[in-house]
């Protein structure tokens, strides 16, 4: 069977067909614009390329509890034309079992079927690029709970010498609103890629140490894997793995621990760790059709 994924994004949708292995056979970017624009670009994708089932792995807010009426709507979110939009809604019309969750957590699951993740069932996925998400998978399954998690929005305390407020309208000196690509643009005046410096490199990983010592205590993760455009830059890995040790002050002890290098890794599919996910919440949907039956 053929099987359709989107990975909703706020600046483009990747859109792919695979198979029930996440092999990914054809793959387009389309601009996100107003919903029916963007919508109905995605329909001519299927058009000719139809899947069997969808899965979809969108920006959020968005609800993934599948026995409410409003499972796959986005919630109140900056991109004001998506509001109330719902994924289930819009592609009713092809009549094919779909499946909705979290980029972040699709982005989760695709390390998990197939990178840096496979056989670790309790792990967490970092994106840290134009956001921060923060995707949680506990025995093997992304965590939901009341919505789902919303950890890159946890409060961080600002290091004395960096005096930055943060940029989150809602929060300010949250994770993403201090470590965030924009974040960094903001504090510095120039894109992230651009910073040659180490001084701005090591706020940076300090930023992100202090989160990740946080989700240590909170989740008990056996792997973490790091992604996003601001961690590609090459320069963050060493420092953010000797400050999560020194935050932690051996107050945790684990042989994961003890090989902090392979604790605390990349990302392991070049990028399309999100559409894989998708891929595979695509299959789920089969599956929890045939059990509805």
């Amino acid at each position: 069977m053929l099987f359709g994924a989107i990975e909703a994004g706020g600046t483009k949708m990747v859109v792919a067909t695979g198979d029930e292995y996440g092999n990914i056979f054809k793959k387009t970017e389309i601009k996100t614009t107003t919903p029916e624009e963007t919508v109905g670009h995605i329909k001519d994708f299927f058009g000719k390329n139809r899947p069997g089932a969808l899965g979809i792995g969108a920006f959020g807010p968005v609800c993934v509890d599948e026995n409410s009426s409003d499972y796959g709507r986005i919630g109140k979110t900056p991109k004001l034309k998506w509001t109330d939009f719902s994924w289930k809604e819009a592609f009713s019309d092809m009549g094919i079992p779909i499946s909705v969750d979290t980029d972040v957590n699709a982005a989760a699951i695709g390390e998990y079927v197939r990178g840096n993740a496979v056989g670790i069932d309790d792990f967490i996925y970092i994106t840290i690029g134009t956001g921060v998400g923060v995707g949680v998978m506990l025995n093997g399954e992304p965590l939901h709970g009341m919505l789902h998690p919303e950890a890159g929005h946890i409060l961080l305390p600002i290091n004395a010498d960096d005096g930055f407020p943060g940029i989150c309208p809602y929060h300010q000196n949250c994770f993403e609103g201090l470590a965030s690509g924009p974040a960094m643009k903001k504090r510095y005046g120039i894109e992230p890629y651009l910073i040659t410096e180490k001084g701005p490199w090591e706020t940076e990983a300090d930023y992100i140490a202090k989160a990740i010592m946080q989700y240590i205590c909170c989740y008990s993760p056996k792997r973490i894997i790091l992604g996003g455009g601001v961690m590609n830059s090459g320069r963050l890995f060493d420092p953010v793995r000797k400050k999560v040790l020194t935050y932690l002050n051996d107050y945790i002890s684990t042989k994961e621990l003890l090989d902090i290098d392979s604790y605390i890794v990349p990302a392991g599919l070049s990028g399309d760790q999100g559409i894989t996910g998708a891929l595979h919440l695509a299959q789920n949907a089969i599956r929890k059709d045939k059990e509805n039956e």
